[in-house]
């Protein structure tokens, strides 16, 4: 009995030390789950498609406190207001004041892309756009596409696309677009509440926000007419039964066409041309910077002086830069360079009010202003050493050639000034045989750009895996101030064969002169050949790395890739990227094939080198974790979500923006991008 009770106090004891520690413990109540989902439509005043609307604001309640996330920027009225209504989210509404005067007849369309988010979790309503008319009808017609850069095929994010019925070629300079709105983080868009009719479509990067096209800014367009239509089509969809069996029927919808318009963005680099500036820096070089690029020299002449009307040229050197923008005349008149204040009338190419190029003088004062002067040394008195003599001043030059060089790699020569003359003979080449240097033929050196005086070129053919010293003798080199070079040598390793790789690409349905470039992990070119009749690309000793892929259709037969114009209603050459990655290793041979058409439009730019990639922050993810890649293939490129309705990163077909494909273009893949009808739509336009 004692055991027992000894046992039974014990017991009491535990017992209560548990629920005293449980009492004591401070613990974090634990919430529900993460809310992933957006706020959810739930009225509105007035009604989504409301008809006969004379009020000026409109107040749009949701299921859950909102947010708005930069409505100055992603929140379109279509039309076009003169006034930016004034918004505001509280609670679960949004409330919208209209400044401008209702027009009457008209249907307007408040596309909020996806600015509303909840204000906890930051999910957002992508692609919610609210409509009401001010007349008896809701106009409900849709235009949808993409719309991407042409020269690298990026994706437009936050570009304004909009439309005219007014088909004068004025109208996009003059008006405001009459229906507008913004591709989204995809490039894509609709265009909602249209009219029937006929209508011009543009994508511009509207940057002083007037909502027409200025021509510094940057530009889309479609070459035919657009005429948008609603038709019934039907498609099939699976339903499963209460036993789990799958039964496929047949479904009807409104099919908003087109669906796949693709617009490829350019710039004209139009730049008004005027003198920027000009300068005197040193008493022997007076320099000019234009304000665009040249196809032509100003014409100086003196004024004042001895040379009072003479042609400036006669007395100097011109340098100049590829684009004819940055020039540099180097003074060989010592009387000239001498004097402190030289005036030139000026000739050149400027931009009129009429945005013509005329030609116009000017008056140019160059002066120089020297440094201040340094205290002056004082005369050596009797018993003093002798000072040293002036160091001979030499012309620099300066080889190309240092360190390793490649085996297709030409010798470039840089002096310190203007070149006048040089000995051919002056130049060495020796080759290293067994720790010994035998001397070799020389490269032959030559002046390449009569505007580039200060380089001298040349080119040679290296032994692979070779050492050479390169050099040249004293006196080789004279510069326009009599100046001569001292002795200059280098020494460099020319890279083994078995270091490189090459890749050849075959291409198929290329139509027409073709560029195509080898791409680093920038985007940039690293290696350009021209395609062969055949469609064959190679290139050859690539170091090896990883590379991408593009080509572009040059159709002026200029090597290089060629903008558009709308002036002359020429589109951008057409670009095509090769849609994987190219990983090369040394002394190694790769064969690819390449249709440009197989992959669709905007899969065809490896995630990799995409710069404008979406942005997508689930709930409970860092900022750091924004780039959703689960839909991503090996090659980093977006793979098909099979349980995503709207599309998400699936592939789809898009018509070329021009007739230029002989039947070769894309053409719609499924459905349409955008909802059409009326009231709310929340379509996600991925």
């Amino acid at each position: 009995m004692l055991n027992q009770a000894k046992y039974m106090r014990l017991l009491i004891a535990m017992v209560i030390a548990v629920v005293v520690a449980a009492c004591a413990s401070m613990g974090r109540p634990e919430g529900g789950p993460v809310d992933e989902t957006p706020p959810v439509f739930v009225k509105s005043v007035p009604a989504p498609g409301a008809v006969n609307v004379s009020r000026e604001r409109v107040v749009i309640e949701f299921d859950e406190n909102v947010k708005l996330d930069d409505p100055m920027n992603k929140i379109v009225f279509s039309p076009a207001q003169s006034v930016m209504p004034k918004i505001s989210a509280v609670g679960r509404r949004i409330t919208v004041d209209f400044v401008d005067s209702m027009m009457p007849n008209t249907t307007y369309t408040l596309d909020f892309t996806d600015a509303v988010r909840d204000l906890n979790e930051n999910n957002a309503l992508d692609g919610f756009a609210f409509d009401f008319s001010t007349g008896p009808v809701v106009d409900s017609l849709c235009i949808s596409g993409m719309v991407f850069q042409a020269e690298n095929l990026e994706p437009a994010q936050g570009m304004l696309v909009g439309v005219y019925s007014n088909l004068s070629d004025t109208a996009l300079t003059r008006l405001p677009f009459e229906r507008l709105t913004k591709t989204n983080q995809y490039g894509q868009f609709t265009l909602r509440n249209l009219k029937p009719g006929a209508y011009r479509i543009f994508a511009i990067n509207d940057k002083n926000r007037d909502n027409r096209w200025d021509r510094t800014e940057d530009i889309a367009f479609y070459d035919t007419l657009i005429t948008p239509a609603a038709v019934q089509e039907s498609r099939a969809d699976t339903l499963k039964n209460s036993a789990g069996e799958d039964s496929v029927v047949m479904r009807q919808y409104t099919a908003f066409t087109p669906n796949d318009v693709l617009l490829t963005w350019f710039n004209e680099n139009y730049k008004p041309q005027y003198l920027l500036k000009y300068e005197r820096r040193e008493p022997h070089k007076v320099s000019l910077q234009l304000a665009a690029k040249s196809d032509s020299f100003p014409e100086f002449r003196f004024v004042g002086g001895k040379h009072d009307g003479e042609v400036f040229s006669r007395y100097s050197v011109l340098n100049a830069s590829p684009t004819r923008d940055t020039l540099e005349y180097w003074i060989t008149d010592r009387d000239i360079i001498d004097t402190d204040s030289l005036i030139l009338s000026a000739r050149f190419q400027r931009t009129d009010t009429l945005e013509r190029l005329v030609w116009g003088t000017d008056t140019l004062k160059f002066v120089y202003r020297s440094k201040k002067k340094q205290d002056r040394k004082p005369e050596p008195q009797e018993g003093d050493t002798a000072a040293a003599p002036e160091p001979v001043k030499l012309l620099s030059l300066k080889f190309s050639t240092t360190g390793t060089v490649d085996v297709f790699q030409n010798i470039r020569l840089q002096s310190s000034e203007p070149i006048s003359d040089f000995l051919p003979g002056a130049f060495h080449m020796e080759v290293e045989k067994d720790s010994v240097w035998e001397e070799v033929t020389a490269p032959v050196f030559h002046v390449t750009d009569s505007l580039r005086p200060l380089v001298l070129m040349a080119d040679y053919e290296w032994e692979p895996g070779a050492k050479y010293r390169i050099s040249a003798d004293s006196l080789g080199v004279t510069g326009i101030y009599g100046l001569h070079n001292g002795p200059v040598k280098s020494e460099f390793s020319v890279r083994q064969l078995e270091e490189y790789a090459n890749v050849t690409f075959n291409i198929s349905n290329l139509y027409g002169h073709a560029v195509v470039q080898l791409l680093n992990s920038q985007d940039k070119p690293v290696k350009s050949v021209t395609a062969t009749a055949d469609g064959r690309a190679v290139f050859r000793h690539v170091m090896p790395g990883t590379y991408y892929c593009r080509l572009f259709i040059d159709r002026d037969s200029s090597g290089t890739y060629t903008s558009g114009s709308i002036k002359d209603s020429i589109q951008p050459e057409e670009v095509y990227y090769y849609p994987k990655r190219i990983n090369l290793k040394k002394n190694w041979d790769m064969e690819q094939s390449w249709d440009i058409y197989e992959t669709p439009v905007e899969l065809q730019k490896p995630m990799d080198i995409k710069k404008n990639k979406p942005k997508t922050k689930n709930a409970g993810e860092s900022d750091a974790d924004e780039e959703d890649d689960q839909y991503y293939d090996e090659f980093g490129n977006p793979a098909v979500d099979p349980d995503d309705p709207f599309g998400k990163r699936k592939g789809r077909n898009y018509n070329r923006n021009n007739s230029r494909n002989n039947g070769n273009g894309r053409s719609s893949g499924f459905g349409g991008l955008g909802g059409g009808g009326r009231g709310v739509s929340t379509n996600v336009l991925r």
